[in-house]
């Protein structure tokens, strides 16, 4: 399985701004890269009165929309822990969530001066680092918002090592 890298943190931190700058320094790397977007409220991307939709209006439990180059699935009754979906991700070499908070994972936090200065999870086991814009003391690394290369520099040395690289071409 893909190792999982949780980044987290409170609403409005960059969370997602993160992962947006980190995914291409690693893909560009050679690896192969899936995310989760974890969200507390429901959702349905799935229209209604789409065939989709009335696929799982009949009873269907799991419904795949498939197009060339791309696939979407809707599961129902799905608990949405991150163990349960981690098998889909099994042909990449990372996953990384947004979100997760409460997974027993490595979790990267995002802390923002404009939200709050100290981190939410400095005392969890599973913080492997801190991505601030305000100077902390902490007893994992910390990096600068844009500290992009070596935030990259140190998920690979640590979490992707010896995994397999796609040949870059």
């Amino acid at each position: 399985m893909a190792p999982i890298i949780c980044i987290v943190g409170r609403s409005q931190t960059g969370k997602t701004t993160l992962i947006e700058k980190l995914i291409p320094v690693i893909k560009a790397r050679g690896y192969r890269i899936g995310t989760i977007k974890h969200s507390h409220h429901i959702f349905d991307f799935d229209k209604t009165g789409k065939d989709s939709w009335r696929h799982r209006d009949a009873g269907a439990e799991t419904v795949i929309i498939a197009s060339p180059g791309k696939i979407a699935m809707i599961k129902n009754d799905h608990a949405g822990t991150l163990d349960s979906l981690q098998h889909f991700f099994a042909d990449l070499d990372l996953l990384i969530t947004e979100g997760y908070k409460g997974a027993l994972k490595p979790k990267i936090e995002v802390v923002r001066a404009a939200r709050h200065k100290e981190a939410l999870l400095a005392d969890d086991p599973n913080l492997i680092a801190v991505v601030s814009d305000v100077a902390m003391v902490m007893d994992v690394p910390v990096f600068g918002l844009e500290d992009i290369d070596q935030l990259a520099d140190f998920i690979e040395k640590n979490y992707l090592a010896g995994t397999h690289r796609t040949t870059q071409g």
